[in-house]
């Protein structure tokens, strides 16, 4: 009976015809917690909780903003050798007591290969502490 409701709601298929559980993501990018990041909003500075190239989410006091708001945000990356500022509008999605989500608007292909450079340098990050 739980089966058919959550069925019903869309939230869960039993077993999919591809065999996977049917749980669906309906994200296109895995969140990013491990990178060293802060963001600014409005000038201020927020921790970034996690990142990925479609959004964001912070710890700040989510009273001033509203669901659906946009805004500039500034992300600040510390890579081994350089720092990189990241400049793009973002749309609030979700509010929380703590956080606030935030989904970027279409992003450019310099702002995309800037995120892969984020990435590449946790990844060789990893790799050399690996080998150490």
């Amino acid at each position: 009976m739980l089966q058919s409701f959550m069925t019903a709601f869309g939230l869960k298929n039993s077993v999919a015809d591809d065999g996977t559980d049917g749980f669906a993501s309906r994200r296109l990018h895995p969140r990013r917690g491990c990178d060293q990041c802060v963001g600014f909003l409005d000038g201020k500075a927020h921790p970034v909780l996690d990142w990925s190239p479609g959004g964001l989410r912070v710890f700040a006091d989510p009273r001033p903003l509203q669901v659906g708001q946009e805004m500039e945000i500034e992300l600040k990356f510390h890579l081994r050798e350089q720092l990189v500022n990241v400049k793009h509008i973002a749309k609030v999605v979700r509010k929380s007591s703590e956080s606030v989500s935030f989904q970027f608007m279409p992003v450019s292909n310099d702002i995309r290969r800037i995120f892969q450079t984020v990435i590449d340098d946790f990844n060789a990050r990893e790799f050399a502490g690996s080998q150490a």
